[in-house]
């Protein structure tokens, strides 16, 4: 009677612990961008966002022990790559919360949406499989909690605002 309820579960609590396929939607953006060459907004699966510019950052944060290193996408070159023209952009988690992050943290050097952590993809239950991460010790700037609550993990999407 309950087989197929504990089935679900396991598939679910499986998924939190496991790294995502290569070809499954990770990240949408949408908002004031340029129009994709396909659909109606910009999809990246992790074979995707690995074939744009990779950048690396190696710092220490306030949710894990020890330095770590991520590599990903700067967000400069994954909003230029989807031609964002706006002021903000709202980043959405999984869980749909959600952090306003001005377009002026979108700077070579700045933060960075990470698809690995220290070699490994990261699943959802250890933040992945997106983390947006700042440089937290490389600028002194970044220690701050107007910057930790723009470290969102188990990022979904964007969308990219123009405020008038």
């Amino acid at each position: 009677m309950f087989a197929p309820f504990r089935h679900a579960a396991l598939i679910f609590f499986m998924s939190l612990a496991a790294p995502v396929l290569a070809d499954e939607t990770i990240l949408t953006v949408t908002g004031a961008v340029a129009q994709p060459a396909e659909g109606e907004a910009w999809t990246f699966d992790m074979a995707s966002l690995r074939q744009l510019p990779a950048a690396r950052i190696e710092t220490t944060t306030i949710w894990t022990t020890g330095t770590q290193t991520f590599e990903g996408v700067s967000l400069v070159d994954l909003l230029a790559h989807v031609g964002a023209t706006g002021s903000s952009i709202r980043a959405v988690a999984l869980n749909d919360y959600a952090v306003s992050i001005p377009m002026a943290d979108a700077v070579a050097g700045g933060a960075v949406v990470a698809y690995a952590q220290n070699g490994s993809e990261m699943s959802i239950r250890n933040k992945g499989p997106l983390w947006i991460i700042y440089p937290f010790d490389g600028n002194e700037i970044y220690k701050s909690e107007e910057y930790y609550s723009r470290s969102i993990w188990q990022l979904d999407r964007i969308e990219v605002i123009t405020e008038k």
